[in-house]
């Protein structure tokens, strides 16, 4: 349902060019599937709380939950905005979109794990939390949450050059070429941030690998300056756009 009212609006915006489809397509209504059974596998393993107490625990959880979400929303917009944009369904794009989608399922649980482990103190109190591990592992968890985190931007990255190398083919304007590569080279500063992190935690003693997950803090700042400057070249180049 919300494809179809962002695939509408995306069609009053565009005109149909070359060979894009603006039509919601198998793989995205397959990928709202699978992303719709990420979510559900976030909250699989809560029941129905048992007594007020146990509701309390499970609401002070709602932060944990809330940014495993959001990290998921974040995703699933990135690769809607790719398919509204370009519409490609050849066998690279389609094994690239299912290698994302195997990702996303296989890191809902390290994901949870993760924010759940954070915020722990917070949800069950100091000395209750079902959620431990011992110091020298965390290095090994920021690590696999950085791995997932490269692996998927990675393969943004690479939807972004298919679509880049597939220009002329799809009738991509200038304009629109070079918003492709915007995106392209934003892909690849998520995966530079994830690969600093995965370093950092590797590199790093146990007490300092907090630091590790502080780096992706800096991606907004990045990304707003990154952008900043892409667009001022754009509206040189692009003046009346």
């Amino acid at each position: 349902m919300i494809r179809k009212l962002l695939s509408r609006s995306a069609s009053v915006r565009n005109e149909r060019v070359g060979k894009r489809n603006y039509e919601i397509q198998r793989i995205e209504t397959f990928s709202d599937g699978v992303f719709a059974f990420a979510v559900t596998l976030l909250i699989v393993s809560l029941e129905v709380p048992k007594s007020f107490d146990e509701l309390l625990t499970t609401m002070r959880g709602f932060l944990a939950f809330g940014i495993s979400f959001f990290i998921l929303i974040m995703i699933w917009n990135e690769q809607h905005r790719f398919f509204r944009h370009y519409g490609l369904d050849d066998v690279w794009t389609l094994t690239l979109n299912g290698i994302l989608l195997f990702i996303v399922l296989f890191y809902v649980y390290p994901l949870k794990f993760l924010f759940t482990l954070m915020f722990r103190g917070m949800i069950y109190g100091s000395n209750n939390s079902p959620y431990e591990m011992k110091q020298t592992q965390v290095p090994a968890l920021m690590m696999i949450y950085a791995a997932g985190f490269i692996v998927i931007y990675f393969l943004f990255f690479l939807m972004y050059l298919h679509a880049s190398r597939k220009s002329n083919e799809l009738g991509l304007s200038a304009v629109e070429k070079f918003d492709c590569k915007s995106s392209m080279y934003k892909e690849l500063i998520m995966v530079i941030t994830g690969i600093c992190s995965f370093l950092t935690a590797a590199l790093l003693k146990d007490n300092l690998v907090g630091f590790a997950g502080w780096i992706y803090f800096l991606l907004a700042p990045t990304i707003t300056v990154y952008f900043t400057i892409r667009n001022k070249e754009r509206r040189k180049l692009f003046p009346s756009t």
